[in-house]
């Protein structure tokens, strides 16, 4: 596995990293020679992605973590300090989504989208924060969205919850700052994975007709952008949201 040993030695936990833009963030990560590890309610997809991982000559491990349960988001943080080190690196990538016209979104689809995707964020940085203030030293990215920014139909649950996680980077980043821990957010357009292809290729087309640069992003658009924010080629960036959209959004 070619590496760049810019993040030689840290400690990195990625959030829903087994599989999708989590997995390929993971794996940009080890290139840049980080220990990774993969966090995902989907502990068998961690595993085996880890297992590639280490089969390519890098370096990683799985745990199983349900982000909204302060309980196992703690126990989490405590084994990686205990079983390797801090924390060094924290991205906050899991996340779910529970479309429907607000209307007729059921009680249920809203809380489960913002206990993941928010209150989860929330949770893993609380953790990761701890133990990096003692470090004196951290970064953190989490993964937004271009919806939490303008909205989109039919996701009102996911883009609150996105544009939740956009205030608290920026309020976290502000808190942070002082103890060497920088925190910023990459909010990514329309990315091609699994999810945007099982759309109808009519919904995709129109997707692109509205993009500037004509084509759908690729996962390791955003993973580059996070291992920039995670290295110490971005020391002096923190509280920022970096769009990843083909410029959908300017």
């Amino acid at each position: 596995m070619d590496s760049l040993m810019e993040l030689q030695n840290k400690v990195a936990l990625v959030t829903g990293g087994a599989q999708g833009i989590g997995k390929t963030i993971s794996e940009e990560l080890v290139r840049n020679g980080a220990h990774v590890v993969l966090g995902d309610v989907n502990l068998e997809g961690a595993q085996a992605t880890a297992e590639a991982i280490n089969n390519s000559g890098g370096s990683a491990s799985a745990v199983k973590i349900d982000v909204s349960n302060p309980a196992e988001v703690k126990q989490v943080f405590d084994s990686i300090m205990k079983d390797k080190k801090p924390v060094d690196i924290l991205i906050n990538n899991a996340g779910i989504t529970r479309d429907g016209l607000m209307i007729r979104m059921k009680e249920v689809d809203w809380d489960i989208v913002l206990n993941i995707n928010l209150k989860g964020s929330f949770l893993c940085s609380q953790q990761a924060a701890k133990q990096m203030m003692k470090q004196k030293s951290g970064a953190i990215v989490n993964i937004a969205s271009i919806v939490g920014v303008m909205g989109n139909f039919g996701q009102a649950n996911y883009s609150a919850s996105k544009a939740g996680v956009i205030g608290l980077t920026k309020t976290l980043a502000r808190e942070v700052a002082s103890r060497g821990i920088r925190v910023n957010a990459v909010a990514p357009g329309f990315i091609d994975t699994e999810m945007t292809r099982v759309l109808d290729e009519s919904v995709r087309q129109s997707l692109i007709e509205q993009i500037p640069m004509a084509k759908l992003g690729l996962p390791e658009d955003v993973a580059r952008c996070v291992a920039f924010l995670v290295s110490d080629r971005s020391s002096y960036i923190t509280g920022q949201v970096i769009n990843v959209n083909g410029g959908m959004l300017m």
